[in-house]
């Protein structure tokens, strides 16, 4: 199996694993409707563990209803992981190094 081969089938894996826990959210509200508690509950913990962006788009929900839903339970969630920080700082160094080079 070559790198590409080995890239599509892990975009495939998560693919599937997301389908999963979209499914699983829409089954704790069978009839359709207003959000359950176990809905709110289950789309505030993923919030808590992979941030609000990240929550919204794998239960296909308005970040706003996200935000709303964390704010009626006084929950604060951070804009980034801490690690996006990091990550800008040294991409901004990296620039400024080859920057001093043209």
């Amino acid at each position: 199996m070559n790198k590409l081969e080995t890239r599509e089938l892990i975009r495939r894996w998560i693919e599937a694993e997301n389908h999963e826990k979209l499914m699983y959210f829409i089954s704790l509200n069978p009839e359709g409707g207003n959000y359950t508690l176990k809905q709110k509950e289950y789309a505030i913990e993923k919030a808590k563990s992979i941030g609000v962006r990240a929550t919204s788009r794998l239960l296909r929900l308005p970040r706003r209803t996200i935000q709303r839903w964390l704010m009626s339970k006084e929950i604060t969630v951070k804009r980034c992981p801490d690690w996006v920080n990091d990550w800008a700082y040294w991409r901004r160094r990296r620039r400024e190094k080859f920057m001093f080079f043209r």
